[in-house]
């Protein structure tokens, strides 16, 4: 007979519990992080009876999901184009939705210097911006998958930053620097992050302040500065874009990740700002999820 603290008899136990689509697979994640091991071996090993002490801990976690605590902050990592993060209630958690921002930001930008649509040299550095970094998830992303550029990312939270920055070492990626900074009032030359940049990228809070989904699943537990942002969630969106062109070099772009439904709003925000070249991108669901403009200031070397 098969006891009931077995490896098996306690992954099917807490999935009944748990009850959701991904059940299975949240049970499996949980108990692999109380043994240490991967997937194959706790299913060949469904036989074998848990410690105590392991199936406390099992439970520990379990209660922590029952209660609706994301899995990511459970686990304290989750995966997000290629990279495995440190994530911390300190930010918020990457996204699927969130690599659209990133395919755009790689899709202009030269691979080692050198591009059909670019006159870039390979002895220009190309400066990217992501303003409210938080796990750097974007930022790393980029640095990681572009390591000619060099990329300046910013927060305004001192946790989300020294969150990052453990990430970037733990990543072993270098070309990359943080800054403390709400939006653009952080950079200076003291910090060398003055210069213009030939891409700014965010993924902004956007959701409207009073939205009902902030007091449900995972939203609850999220830093709420990441997540809204004013009576119609534009209050940072526009912030970012009213002062963009400021920093950014001539030809260049901003590129901001925004809610489902916020792409002709943005659109127009940019657009008021004399930006040029606007267009939206959809994200795996089909929804509008990014949108990207062009400074249209001239020079006599540019890149598209």
């Amino acid at each position: 007979m098969t006891s009931s603290h077995s490896i098996k008899a306690s992954l099917l136990a807490a999935s009944a519990r748990i009850n959701t689509e991904d059940a299975s697979y949240e049970a499996q994640l949980l108990l692999q992080a109380v043994l240490g091991v991967n997937r194959a071996w706790l299913i060949s090993h469904a036989n074998d009876v848990l410690e105590a002490s392991q199936h406390i801990a099992f439970e520990a976690l379990l209660s922590r999901r029952l209660s609706g605590e994301p899995m990511a902050y459970i686990l304290g990592h989750r995966e997000f184009y290629g990279l495995d993060l440190l994530v911390t209630p300190d930010t918020l958690i990457p996204r699927p939705d969130t690599e659209t921002l990133v395919e755009a930001a790689l899709s202009k930008i030269p691979q080692n210097g050198t591009s059909q649509s670019s006159s870039f040299s390979r002895n220009d550095r190309i400066n990217i911006l992501d303003l409210g970094t938080g796990t750097g998830a974007i930022a790393l992303a980029i640095a990681k998958n572009r390591p000619e550029v060099f990329v300046t990312a910013v927060d305004a939270s001192i946790g989300a930053l020294e969150v990052a920055k453990i990430n970037a070492h733990n990543l072993a990626i270098d070309n990359i620097q943080f800054v403390l900074s709400n939006w653009f009032d952080g950079l200076t030359d003291e910090n060398n992050a003055c210069d213009k940049f030939d891409i700014i990228v965010s993924n902004p809070p956007y959701i409207e302040q009073n939205d009902a989904h902030l007091s449900q699943g995972d939203l609850r537990f999220e830093p709420i500065s990441a997540l809204a942002s004013g009576e119609e969630g534009l209050a940072d969106i526009r912030q970012i874009i009213d002062n963009c062109l400021i920093y950014l070099k001539p030809q260049s772009w901003l590129m901001l990740e925004h809610g489902y439904n916020q792409a002709e709003l943005v659109a127009d925000l940019m657009a008021e700002t004399g930006l040029t070249c606007i267009s939206t991108i959809k994200d795996l669901g089909g929804n509008d999820r990014v949108t990207i403009a062009k400074n249209p200031l001239i020079v006599s070397t540019h890149w598209d």
